[in-house]
């Protein structure tokens, strides 16, 4: 059967979609005019002054990476000259000599099906080894592996970037029987669907959380995006983490469990949570590029963790100085293992590890409250969906390749992908507005929505051809109205819910400038629609610092990830482009 459906501006093997922060563009005729939206000011390039405080150094820091690497009609952004497949890097983290606690490769599923979960979750399953195997089985774990000629490579029910898979997982779980009678911390081997025990930890450390919690936390090794995508994979690794966010809550989610970004953790903490302190030689970053043997460059930097417990718990606070003080005690720990090496020889972008460095979390020094209302979404179109589990779907996920031009898609499930798509979801816990993100999955994420979507239109029956914005938090509708081209429209289209903030901006055939801005592939323009995502990008780094620049990224791996799996359950595919040209200025 072709594949008929693209969902671009998330990714797969393809370069991940670097957010158009600043501009994108619309056509007339076939030709591209004036900037389609502004999102930011423009970045001056100047030294700061002296007098400009730390804050917006690294502010500044971050806004000279974004603008530095994007991709336009004139000028790609800098990357290597060709693949040194030599020195490739091994896709596969290995503590070696740790000890392996091998888990099911075939648990029992008995899973809700894919489409529930939306309006509500099961009553959540006990921790156990038969649940902790089937949370990773069907989240981070192989779901095939694939040959030609005289390669061989695997996939994984989370979707990467060149399939290079730069995030890795840790687990800091109670005791589990037949895995630990310890509380420990484990690292997730993939490949052999195991636990690496790295260490044993104090016993009470969990009881700063509900009973039947555990930890995730997610870390990124630079080098493997950087090994193919050159300046531009700090971008890709950090949403790359966001789909591994969006795959970990919707198999907690076939559990009954729930899941939370503990965003009160620093950087300097989670380093300690996952026993990152110390595995490497220290690093100093080099003023250029460098080619050459360096090891230390394979480290792994610290992104999250999330908090994974049993819904229903009702509300509970975690006071961040508190956690900080009990983990200066896994400083003292015995850790397991050393980290295997990815690479002989490897090329340093030093402009990633100056804006990782810029982009670094402090702790958050509050108490908070982290149970959240559950804001469920509506369902117009059950009939949709092809009855999938949750196993079933997120195992058989895949990345479309080609998209056959002429296959048509029913409006009914075009807005019901859409409503799936809303942070905020449309029960009585809803604010009225979208913009809070209590709907699932997003509600892991602890910030109000950032992220908009900007949606060509090609083939969808019974809705005019044409470019469509989905306005995902809509206290920013009035601005985006301002910036963007004066005769765009900004009206409901025909049988949009009420409860969907979807905008017709103009009618026409888009499928030239979607495959345009997409480094012009067939795949933009032949699929039944695409979208680019947009963010709100300066004015949210002054609000929160630049430590929030990777969290927008965050926010569209997980959009991503929901399209992704929409498109199969409604029986299609999707892929993702992220060969995108940031800023087209052609007349």
């Amino acid at each position: 059967m072709p594949i008929k459906m693209l969902l671009f501006n998330h990714h797969n093997h393809h370069l991940p979609f670097p957010l158009p922060f600043t501009t994108t563009t619309t056509a007339a005729a076939g030709k591209l005019v004036r900037p389609f939206l502004i999102m930011s000011k423009s970045y001056s390039q100047e030294t700061p002054t002296v007098e400009e405080d730390k804050p917006q150094l690294l502010i500044n820091q971050v806004l000279k990476y974004h603008n530095q690497t994007k991709h336009s009609f004139t000028n790609y952004a800098r990357g290597p000259h060709g693949l040194d497949w030599a020195n490739q890097p091994n896709p596969f983290r290995r503590y070696l000599s740790a000890p392996l606690l091998p888990l099911l490769h075939h648990p029992e599923q008995n899973d809700p099906l894919y489409s529930s979960l939306f309006h509500s979750l099961p009553s959540p399953k006990p921790l156990s080894k038969t649940t902790i195997s089937q949370f990773f089985y069907n989240s981070l774990a192989l779901s095939a592996w694939k040959s030609t000629g005289f390669s061989t490579w695997s996939l994984r029910v989370n979707p990467s970037s060149g399939n290079l898979h730069p995030t890795e997982a840790y687990i800091i779980s109670p005791p589990v029987e037949s895995l630990s009678e310890h509380p420990f911390v484990a690292h997730y081997a993939p490949k052999e669907h195991a636990l690496e025990l790295r260490a044993q930890i104090p016993s009470g450390f969990l009881e700063y959380f509900p009973k039947g919690s555990f930890l995730i936390g997610f870390s990124s090794i630079f080098w493997r995006e950087a090994w193919k995508y050159g300046e531009r994979g700090f971008r890709y690794c950090n949403h790359d983490v966001g789909h591994a966010i969006g795959a970990v809550s919707i198999a907690a989610g076939g559990l009954g469990w729930d899941v939370k970004v503990l965003d009160g953790l620093g950087c300097e903490e989670l380093e300690k949570l996952m026993g990152l302190v110390g595995t490497f030689p220290k690093f100093s970053i080099p003023s250029r590029p460098v080619r050459g043997r360096m090891p230390e460059i394979e480290f792994e930097h610290p992104d999250c963790v999330l908090l994974v417990f049993p819904k229903g718990v009702g509300e509970f606070e975690v006071d961040w100085q508190k956690l900080s003080v009990a983990l200066s005690e896994f400083s003292n720990l015995e850790w397991n293992g050393k980290p295997n090496l990815l690479s002989k020889e490897h090329l340093c972008w030093d402009v990633i590890f100056k804006t990782a460095e810029a982009a670094r979390k402090p702790l958050t020094r509050v108490t908070e409250v982290v149970s959240e209302p559950f804001g469920c979404i509506g369902i117009i179109s059950e009939s949709s969906y092809k009855g999938f589990s949750v196993s079933e779907l997120v195992r058989r996920r895949r990345s479309a390749v080609d998209m056959d031009g002429s296959t048509m898609m029913e409006m009914e499930s075009f807005y019901q992908i859409l409503l799936h798509c809303m942070p905020s979801g449309s029960g009585e816990s809803g604010e009225g507005k979208q913009k809070r993100q209590l709907a699932f999955p997003f509600r892991a994420l602890p910030w109000h929505s950032q992220v908009h979507a900007v949606l060509f239109v090609h083939r969808v029956v019974g809705l005019p051809s044409g470019l469509y914005f989905l306005v995902r938090n809509e206290d920013h509708l009035d601005e985006l109205t301002k910036v963007t081209r004066p005769e765009f429209r900004w009206v409901k289209p025909n049988g949009c819910p009420n409860d969907l903030p979807l905008y017709e901006l103009s009618q026409g055939d888009c499928r030239e400038l979607s495959k345009r801005l997409s480094c012009h592939q067939d795949i933009a323009s032949d699929g039944c629609f695409s979208l680019g995502m947009v963010a709100r990008v300066e004015p949210t780094l002054q609000e929160s610092g630049a430590w929030m620049y990777p969290r927008l990224f965050w926010e569209t791996g997980v959009l991503g990830q929901v399209l992704y799996l929409e498109a199969h359950a409604v029986g299609v595919s999707a892929t993702g482009i992220g060969c995108f040209f940031d800023d087209p200025g052609m007349s």
